[in-house]
């Protein structure tokens, strides 16, 4: 397997930081009588952020001067929010006063549209060499915690999303199958379904489980999706903050792994996460692996070239 690291493409940029588009009229959101009920305070404006291309994602400001954050989307979405609220609950439950994780206020259809309603975190723009290491020790802490006394299985007790695909989960024990049958064999079906059939797609799969196996990784609760758009530090205090999981109980590298794609970490985080918990050897190689799941799902939602690059990844794997 390959010891150099390729370089992708990445995704669109996202952030929560207030937009200057026009907000919605509060005589006529459907959210106003939910906020005063619940809430307790009128709305004043709702504002539209930066948050993707999935969902419609604004900033809620209350009367009273508090801030929230939404997502909104068809009731056919609800599904979706309902996932990444429940990945939100599961990691702010392993987290510990160092890192922030929001926790759902609210999921549900409001008035026929599916709301996700969270806290309002103001992020900042990039941060001291101090304040990325202790993110990423925090991200140790993390994951060890969340490993310790836990059966030795790989999953999660539902499905999930990772973006718009389906991510299939339930219950393995082992790793390498888990992440053979789950992860890549899922996204080549998908691909397979647009008529792209990977070149030596079903030899990966069948090598795939024994030398994963060999690795023999704790089952740590791991974020899922953890590249930059979803992970920032706060303007203040400065403490790290996670968001838009996907979460399951998988090897921990994932996490580092999608951490170095699409631009990336900076160096001080991947430095702060191998003093708290160090990698065992082989973690360049098993990253490739862990990459041609995203690189896989990003193909199947945006086509272009990533098919390209998910084939050479292949190619380069074999």
């Amino acid at each position: 397997m390959p010891a150099s690291a390729p370089t992708f493409a990445a995704p669109p940029v996202k952030s929560r930081h207030a937009g200057s588009g026009d907000g919605v009229a509060v005589a006529h959101d459907s959210l106003a009588a939910w906020v005063q009920q619940v809430l307790q305070a009128p709305l004043l404006a709702r504002q539209p952020v930066g948050g993707g291309c999935i969902h419609h994602a604004w900033q809620l400001q209350l009367a009273d001067g508090r801030r929230f954050f939404a997502k909104t989307n068809g009731a056919a979405a609800l599904p979706m929010l309902q996932a990444e609220a429940a990945g939100l609950k599961a990691l702010a439950a392993a987290t510990d006063a160092d890192l922030v994780v929001p926790r759902p206020l609210h999921c549900g259809l409001v008035e026929g549209e599916a709301v996700l309603v969270l806290p309002w975190l103001t992020l900042a723009h990039g941060g001291t060499s101090q304040a990325w290491s202790d993110f990423g020790a925090g991200l140790a802490r993390l994951h060890r915690r969340s490993a310790a006394g836990q059966p030795q299985r790989f999953g999660w007790s539902h499905d999930n999303f990772i973006g718009t695909n389906p991510q299939r989960n339930g219950w393995q024990d082992r790793w390498g199958r888990f992440f053979a049958e789950r992860r890549l064999g899922v996204q080549l079906k998908l691909a397979a379904a647009k008529g792209k059939q990977l070149r030596g797609g079903k030899q990966l799969l069948a090598d795939l489980p024994g030398w994963l196996d060999a690795h023999d990784p704790d089952p740590c609760l791991v974020h899922g999706d953890l590249w930059s758009g979803n992970a920032a530090l706060l303007q203040d205090p400065p403490l790290p903050a996670l968001f838009d999981p996907a979460v399951y109980r998988g090897d921990r590298e994932v996490d580092l792994a999608m951490a170095r794609m699409f631009g990336g970490f900076p160096a001080d985080f991947f430095l702060g996460y191998g003093r708290e918990w160090q990698l065992p050897a082989g973690d360049v190689r098993r990253r490739h692996v862990y990459d041609l799941y995203h690189l896989l799902n990003h193909a199947n939602l945006f086509g272009g070239g990533y098919w390209r690059q998910a084939q050479e990844l292949i190619d380069r794997l074999l």
